[in-house]
């Protein structure tokens, strides 16, 4: 079945629908990774996007129950240069093919993924739509009609709408996980099931709780320590999410992953800037001001911490090599301190997970 792709800035590609008919309208971005395109799929901060793939040759292992992220596939559309036929490995249980049509996903492939992915770092990210039903005038005619990305409020569709326990999932089997140290109380903005691993494996019993849930909310289920989770879309949106923060610093050891970083700096002043083109994969540099350490880190975010009107209280700890922006902040006073990248990775370099032991090890000291 033929699909085609068409950008805000009129340009088209066609190639062949992989996936479930019809459209799919949202921001077009790119990730860099050979392989993690399940993770990538299931992360709840892909919400809103048409998500393409750098790499040629995609979907060669298949699918599986155990690499997932979240209960659905979140992207709002994907887009490949290649798709693998003849998927092969012991784990898989589906073809990616078979997946994104299971799963109602619009997609495409034969769109020449390098000419794509060159428009949008040197135009930068757009909106974009996929279509197998649409000419390409009625597709821009809807597309146009569209609102922008950073005008929706996707934290509150992929949230949790009630607080629950995390009591593990199909990978916690091959955890070996040690006795409880500390209750964590995550607060989901779009959180991967990888966190919540993270953080088991550290001896913390977690509680998650929906985006919106208030300071005394958070406080009421007695948590030693809080988390604020990654998520999509432009973190100006969570103005209420910046209160709740600001009214729990202080009171409890508290990490921002991502989208919680943002928050962390905006609760403490900062600004926030869109990306150009974001940065998104599996292979993001990062210096570690404290110590001068470089990590090939995993990332996924269109948005940055403008470091100019931070709280005197509060210090710039990592930086990206590509371009300067702000990847880490903590309270030079509080345990508190931020992540913009995602040291959970999956898909990525567990390079940083160290970083949960160093959040833990703070929580235990407070307690």
């Amino acid at each position: 079945m033929k699909a085609i792709l068409i950008l805000e800035d009129g340009t088209v590609f066609e190639g062949e629908s992989i996936g479930a008919p019809g459209t799919a309208i949202g921001e077009v971005v790119f990730a860099t990774g050979m392989t993690g395109y399940q993770e990538m799929l299931t992360d709840p901060s892909f919400a809103g996007q048409l998500l393409t793939l750098t790499y040629p040759l995609i979907g060669n292992y298949g699918t599986n129950s155990d690499d997932i992220e979240s209960d659905r596939i979140q992207v709002e559309g994907f887009i490949v240069r290649e798709l693998c036929e003849e998927p092969s490995n012991w784990r898989m249980s589906a073809s990616l093919r078979d997946y994104l049509r299971q799963n109602g996903v619009v997609s495409i492939q034969g769109v020449d993924t390098r000419a794509l992915t060159r428009r949008l770092r040197v135009h930068g990210v757009m909106m974009g739509a996929i279509s197998t039903e649409l000419a390409v005038p009625e597709l821009k005619a809807e597309l146009e009609k569209a609102p922008n990305y950073g005008a929706v409020n996707f934290v509150e569709r992929v949230s949790t709408k009630n607080a629950y326990d995390w009591t593990g999932d199909n990978w916690s089997k091959f955890l070996d996980l040690p006795e409880l140290k500390c209750r964590i109380a995550l607060v989901d903005m779009g959180v991967k099931r990888n966190i919540a691993r993270c953080l088991a494996k550290e001896g913390c019993e977690c509680v998650v709780l929906p985006w919106n849930a208030t300071a005394d909310e958070i406080m009421s289920v007695r948590p030693d320590g809080v988390v604020f989770s990654p998520g999509p879309g432009d973190p100006r949106q969570l103005k209420e999410v910046v209160e709740t923060m600001r009214q729990i610093i202080g009171k409890k050891p508290i990490l921002g992953i991502c989208l919680g970083h943002q928050i962390f700096g905006m609760a403490m002043g900062a600004d926030i800037i869109k990306l150009k083109f974001g940065h998104r994969g599996a292979n993001q540099p990062v210096k570690n001001l404290l110590n001068g350490k470089v990590s090939i880190t995993a990332q996924n975010h269109g948005y940055a911490v403008n470091p100019e009107n931070l709280s005197d209280d509060v210090e710039v700890t990592h930086v990206n090599l590509n371009d300067g922006t702000v990847e880490g902040l903590r309270h030079k006073y509080l345990p508190v301190f931020s992540i913009q990248y995602h040291p959970e990775a999956s898909a990525g370099p567990l390079d940083e997970g160290y970083l949960f032991r160093k959040f833990v090890a703070g929580v235990m000291d407070t307690m």
